[in-house]
């Protein structure tokens, strides 16, 4: 296989594991495809394979065809053997199980968190068409601020945005925050798809982050952007228990105007 789509999936998983961010097997990727590429890669596909249960109901991706990394497998070594750590697969048209097409040569199967994937994947297609990537990570700063920020929506996302001028630009929706949850499972799933029906941001806490995109650049530095500013407030939170200065109410509003974003104003109460 030699397609656009797999050079910019392979791209965004060397991009991770060089960011630190995909220790071990760590981290999972998956891609809603379009019909085109599909097309470019059909005489490659096998569709006589066992159907597998997904743990979840997704109908609304029946039919549909999606890339997604293995489970098991490391971020490091997609662009060295894409086929032996990387898949497609299809969903059925009750949306209750997956056929693997294409890929994990070697056996396996996909993403142990495909539940949460694939229901997510849904719910941003009915939010909007083109949002396409789902993209989950361990960035380390934003994962221990898990551990002294109040697990709330509301706060984390005030205290990132204060750390960046672009936060509030780059994802004015904010930050949705899931409690400690057991991984892979349906429960977890549900929960951040309740986040993703309005936001692009999840964050699992002691565990990672879940973000989505239209394409894999836009899904990147969105992760990008989240976890540098989380850099930025450790390395505030490490020199003093109180900040000197700050992007206040009124600076974010201001934001407003010059770059079209409409800010919630529950992110913007006074601070005591």
């Amino acid at each position: 296989m030699d397609t656009k789509l797999k050079r910019d999936f392979t791209k965004t998983c060397t991009d991770g594991w060089l960011q630190g961010w995909h220790e071990r097997n760590g981290g999972n990727l998956s891609y809603r495809m379009k019909g085109q590429e599909v097309d470019e890669v059909r005489n490659l596909l096998h569709l006589d394979g066992e159907w597998k249960d997904i743990d979840a109901c997704v109908p609304g991706l029946a039919g549909e065809y999606f890339m997604v990394t293995g489970s098991g497998k490391y971020f490091r070594n997609v662009e060295l053997d894409f086929e032996d750590n990387v898949c497609i697969l299809r969903v059925d048209e009750t949306g209750t199980k997956y056929q693997i097409v294409y890929g994990l040569v070697n056996g396996g199967r996909p993403t142990s968190e495909l539940p949460s994937h694939l229901m997510n994947l849904e719910v941003l297609k009915k939010r909007d068409a083109d949002i396409r990537v789902v993209y989950h990570a361990h960035p380390a700063n934003t994962v221990a601020l898990t551990f002294v920020l109040p697990l709330d929506d509301v706060v984390f996302t005030r205290e990132i945005w204060e750390m960046e001028t672009e936060c509030p630009v780059v994802f004015p929706q904010g930050i949705g925050v899931v409690p400690w949850m057991v991984p892979g499972k349906r429960e977890i799933g549900e929960k951040t798809s309740e986040i993703m029906k309005t936001r692009n941001v999840a964050v699992w806490a002691h565990h990672g982050m879940f973000v989505c995109g239209k394409d894999f650049d836009e899904a990147f530095g969105l992760m990008h952007t989240v976890e540098k500013a989380a850099e930025i407030l450790v390395k505030v939170m490490s020199m003093s228990d109180r900040k000197l200065n700050t992007i206040t109410p009124d600076d974010f509003r201001a934001l407003g105007g010059p770059f079209g974003v409409q800010l919630d104003e529950k992110y913007l109460y006074e601070k005591k």
